[in-house]
């Protein structure tokens, strides 16, 4: 009971100095404030001005594996969004982390990486290592075998207007963007 209260008082400070304006304690505990709060506690205004999704992205991951031969084995690509999108279809109450788990994971690389997907900042390692255990994971429930690296794809499909606008609009470049493989710890059986 009191681990909890405990826990439960530290939570509240931390997420507190986190959204406060800075000041003397945040800037001196930054670190050790952003290490709790992100990326699970992460506070955002996008719960009161949504801004509406203008695309359908598709991410899809493919794993490899190197034998004992020195050869590399690399798997087709698998869509973990259609994953998503399969838990969530006909639930009545569908869980929170099926519909916005990897989505959020890639909007948060998206954002700590920029275009180049080099990491710069602890955040940005941080925002890869989550994007890339997201799908290891997923990806080692799909795959019967063993593997140790994994690489990512993005595709973008643009969301049509509705009605007479979609005609005055040119129409938005399609994206597929290409992540660069990244070691896990091993996954599979």
């Amino acid at each position: 009971m009191f681990l909890c209260l405990a826990v439960s008082v530290v939570h509240v400070m931390l997420v507190f100095l986190h959204v406060a304006p800075a000041n003397t304690v945040s800037k001196r505990y930054s670190p050790l404030i952003n290490a709790w709060v992100y990326p699970f506690f992460e506070q955002n205004w996008r719960l009161f001005a949504p801004d509406p999704e203008s695309v359908n992205r598709q991410i899809l991951a493919r794993t490899a594996r190197t034998g004992s031969d020195g050869s590399v084995q690399v798997s087709p690509w698998f869509d973990l969004t259609a994953v998503d999108r399969s838990a969530v279809e006909h639930q009545p109450f569908p869980s929170h982390t099926a519909q916005n788990m990897l989505r959020r994971a890639w909007a948060g690389y998206v954002d700590s990486h920029g275009g180049d997907d080099k990491a710069r900042t602890e955040r940005a390692l941080m925002m890869q290592k989550y994007l890339s255990n997201i799908a290891a994971d997923r990806a080692a429930a799909h795959s019967s075998g063993t593997f140790d690296f994994i690489q990512l794809r993005v595709v973008a499909l643009p969301i049509a207007a509705p009605g007479p606008a979609a005609g005055n609009r040119p129409p938005t470049p399609v994206e597929n963007r290409l992540l660069p493989w990244w070691k896990v710890t091993r996954h599979g059986k």
